[in-house]
């Protein structure tokens, strides 16, 4: 009877510890995970002259809009925010983004203005207080056109992509690595996908990558026909031109790229990876109908300067979400600097909008500022608080006031001497705008 204990006892002890080798997760194992989560990637993807009338999701034109699936499952996704301001062209704005300065500090308030090589980039920034490693891929413009080894000269790890502001044609332009020039026959979008994907996978430290397409900026085209459906777009007649039609397939081949450089990626990178994508401009010669030519890209009127931006992935947890907050494309140096660094700053003109990517809405800015310059050495500038709108053109020669709380397409202008008296309110928003910028241009 004893020896038949002892054999029990041994036979309960062996299947406890089988049963334990076999089932290796435990709370420690847990524990662990927890306490040594993954650093979240940052996917920057920048699209050119994408204004919010050729972007689904914003109400805007919805007759006349590409088929994107896959920037529509970014929103479904995650959040779409309505009230970004960029500047009205392509320099000044990449200069913002990578600075995190107004044009007027930078002195890049032009296109072909060149980004000085004191400046501080974001992404020599993120490398002095982080492990990531970083690249710029795509559209420079930021260097004039005679400096191939200007985005290494500013502090890029890596740059492979176009260095002026537009490709001779989409499958006929110049591809820059690392300072080297070679010609390239490949469509340009595709190619900076290619590009994409095979840095992401060279990396085993976090990364934060500048994904800048062209796409859909001008010399409009066709893109391969398997990059886009025909049979989806509308037919030219009356205002809708061949040229909106090019327009729309370029920028579903761009949506498609998109969704080939996302599912590259495995699940637990693609889970990992934070993306933002954003345009740096109003709509360019394409423009729909909601807006007009005069007060599209190039211009500080909504048209030119409301862009759509889509954020979505790691670090989100609001779906399909809608934000009204007043954001500047200057916000994304700030912004992508705490992701990395999970450290709270806002820096120079910048200013985080992280806290919107959880619970309810907010706003980080009561204003919102933007300008360009004109060939004269004048400036036309815009600044908006929640309701309120106010441009001064060319140095205050001609002044616009917009209530657009009620209507977002400014109009009436409040300030027009043949319209009724201004109301005491709309002048107390007024002066409340000119008093904040005169304040931004004198800090």
């Amino acid at each position: 009877m004893k020896n038949a204990s002892i054999f029990f006892f041994l036979l309960c002890f062996v299947l406890f510890t089988c049963s334990k080798s076999e089932n290796p997760t435990t709370d420690n194992d847990n524990q662990g995970e927890i306490e040594t989560p993954l650093s979240p990637n940052v996917l920057l993807i920048i699209a050119d002259d994408m204004g919010l009338d050729a972007t689904s999701g914003y109400n805007l034109d919805n007759e006349n809009k590409p088929n994107t699936p896959n920037i529509d499952a970014l929103m479904a996704n995650g959040i779409r925010y309505t009230n970004v301001w960029s500047s009205p062209l392509c320099t000044p704005t990449r200069a913002g983004m990578i600075t995190g300065k107004y044009g007027f500090k930078t002195g890049i308030t032009q296109v072909g203005d060149v980004l000085s090589t004191s400046e501080i980039t974001l992404q020599q920034h993120i490398r002095q207080s982080s492990n990531y490693q970083t690249a710029i891929i795509g559209k420079w413009h930021l260097a004039g056109r005679n400096n191939d080894s200007h985005p290494n000269e500013v502090g890029v790890g890596h740059y492979a992509g176009s260095i002026p502001g537009a490709v001779n044609s989409y499958t006929n332009w110049d591809l820059t690595t690392n300072g080297t020039t070679t010609s390239e026959t490949s469509y340009v979008t595709s190619k900076y996908t290619d590009l994409a994907i095979d840095w992401i996978n060279q990396q085993s430290n976090p990364w934060f990558l500048w994904l800048a397409h062209n796409a859909p900026h001008d010399p409009y085209d066709y893109p391969p026909d398997s990059l886009y459906n025909a049979a989806n777009l509308p037919q030219a007649d009356g205002d809708f031109t061949e040229e909106h039609r090019k327009f729309l397939a370029m920028i579903e081949a761009m949506d498609m790229e998109i969704g080939r450089l996302l599912d590259n990626m495995s699940e637990t990178t693609r889970d990992n990876t934070l993306v933002i994508f954003v345009g740096d401009n109003g709509t360019g010669g394409s423009v729909s109908q909601v807006y007009n030519n005069r007060r599209a890209k190039g211009t500080v009127f909504q048209g030119g300067v409301n862009v759509p931006m889509i954020v979505s992935g790691a670090s989100v947890t609001k779906l399909n979400a809608i934000d009204e907050s007043l954001i500047s494309t200057t916000d994304i140096f700030a912004t992508i600097t705490e992701i990395i660094t999970e450290t709270p700053s806002d820096i120079n003109n910048s200013v985080s909008f992280v806290s919107s990517f959880t619970g309810s809405n907010t706003n980080p800015r009561t204003f919102v500022f933007t300008e360009i310059e004109n060939d004269d050495g004048t400036y036309d500038r815009a600044i908006r608080n929640a309701t309120h709108k106010y441009i001064s053109l060319e140095n205050s020669t001609e002044e616009y006031l917009y209530d657009l709380s009620m209507n977002a397409f400014e109009a009436p202008n409040l300030l027009n001497p043949n319209q009724a008296p201004i109301s005491n309110e709309n002048n107390d928003e007024l002066n409340i705008l000119k008093t904040e910028l005169t304040e931004i241009l004198e800090n």
